[in-house]
């Protein structure tokens, strides 16, 4: 697995990046050598925010935790995504690592059960910048909002972070 340590307003001693390595390993079961993994550790306060993406073929999976120790929070993001990856297990296990599952796991996977979608709901995109997508999701007091970004002529999503930022989802030109 290829991995990617960033750090935002901090230094990373070189034994994170060992203890990063030797923990991401865990996943290899999964993944095997092609998987992308990045890291990105940042400070909030007194707390630490270790932020875990791993990309494989057409999956990305991603967990985010804080902590007061950077190691903690990358256990637990580990943890998060085989959490993930267990519970869709067999949506996912077509595209994983041939042999990911046949290792006798300590813990049970959890009940499979069918997505149920409950509305269908069709809607007409309105040209308007980023602010004004915000506004009109904090007036109807939604956690998110599509709408046709004026600049680029994109459907675009804002949405409200944990955190109580914003954050825009865009389509790749790739």
């Amino acid at each position: 697995m290829k991995l990617q340590i960033t750090a935002k307003k901090m230094q990373i001693p070189q034994a994170f990046n060992d203890y990063a390595d030797k923990k991401l390993s865990k996943l290899d079961r999964f993944f095997g050598d092609e998987a992308d993994a990045k890291i990105t550790i940042s400070t909030i306060k007194d707390d630490i925010t270790v932020e875990l993406t791993v990309k494989y073929e057409s999956l990305i999976f991603r967990a985010e935790q804080r902590a007061s120790d950077k190691n903690d929070a990358l256990d637990a993001c580990i943890d998060k995504i085989i959490r993930q990856i267990r519970k869709n297990k067999t949506k996912v296990e077509k595209r994983l690592k041939s042999g990911a599952f046949s290792v006798q796991d300590d813990e049970e996977p959890e009940e499979q059960s069918q997505y149920t979608v409950v509305k269908h709901k069709k809607f007409q995109l309105r040209p308007m910048n980023v602010d004004e997508a915000i506004l009109q999701m904090n007036m109807l007091d939604h956690n998110f909002f599509m709408f046709k970004n004026g600049d680029t002529g994109e459907v675009n999503v804002v949405y409200k972070r944990d955190d109580g930022n914003y954050a825009v989802l865009e389509p790749s030109k790739e």
